[in-house]
């Protein structure tokens, strides 16, 4: 059985508002995948409606042919930094070791076959000389590796990003993609909000094209063309990326 994520009729909505409508979508595994669509389009809500995070109005997303509630344990999900409290009193082993606990239940705690997952984990994504710091001497690159090493430590086998790389510098980006590349080769699956267009081909192995309702999906060669980036997000951004028709 394929690992691919299937998503059917999709609806979300907010005080009598739409924000995602009927949207239907196969998400192939061992992919980046990149989630794109103006302000307000819905990429955030994609993502936490496709997790069950939010309550939608209508819609399912099934996993290994069950419906993902039933699989939850094999998904990790990194919301936005900004989301985040940085002044909660945690040092970054202890981050990681969060990771373990879903499938030690509620009774047990991390023992060493847990910290030393945690530690592999944290040397994996090169952060093992900042482990014993507190979450809030870090900057956000370092964050969003730190929380990338919990998902590791989850053992999960697709990771939801939501804007990794907004507020960090170019050289944490660059070490940020390079991961998540090697992760991907490596098997585990990934779904990444991302805003910025001119990386796009660059970055990502397929995309998601929302605003509101599914606009396009699938490989970027495919997906990423100026018709649907018109659809999109209008004339004026299409024509900056001087991009081909179909």
């Amino acid at each position: 059985m394929d690992k691919n994520l299937v998503i059917e009729n999709l609806t979300i909505t907010y005080k009598n508002r739409t924000a995602l409508e009927a949207i239907d979508v196969v998400v192939k595994e061992e992919q980046l995948t990149g989630i794109l669509g103006p302000n307000g389009a819905g990429k955030s809500t994609f993502l936490k409606g496709v997790l069950q995070l939010i309550p939608a109005l209508s819609g399912k997303s099934t996993y290994l042919g069950q419906p993902i509630k039933k699989r939850l344990k094999r998904f990790a999900y990194v919301e936005q930094r900004q989301n985040i409290e940085l002044a909660f009193p945690i040092n970054v082993i202890d981050v990681v070791l969060l990771g373990t606990y879903p499938k030690l239940g509620m009774i047990k705690r991390p023992g060493k076959k847990e910290k030393q997952l945690a530690w592999k984990c944290l040397e994996k994504v090169g952060m093992t000389d900042f482990a014993q710091n507190q979450i809030s001497e870090l900057s956000g690159g370092q964050l969003q590796r730190v929380f990338i090493a919990r998902a590791l430590a989850q053992e999960a086998e697709w990771i939801f990003l939501d804007e990794p790389f907004a507020g960090i510098d170019a050289a944490s980006e660059k070490i940020m993609i390079q991961l998540l590349k090697q992760l991907r080769d490596e098997g585990i699956s990934m779904m990444i909000v991302h805003h910025d267009l001119h990386k796009v081909q660059d970055y990502f192995d397929q995309v998601i094209l929302l605003n509101r309702e599914l606009i396009a999906a699938g490989p970027v060669a495919e997906v990423f063309n100026l018709d649907n980036m018109k659809q999109a997000y209008g004339e004026e951004i299409a024509e900056m990326l001087k991009l081909g028709g179909k």
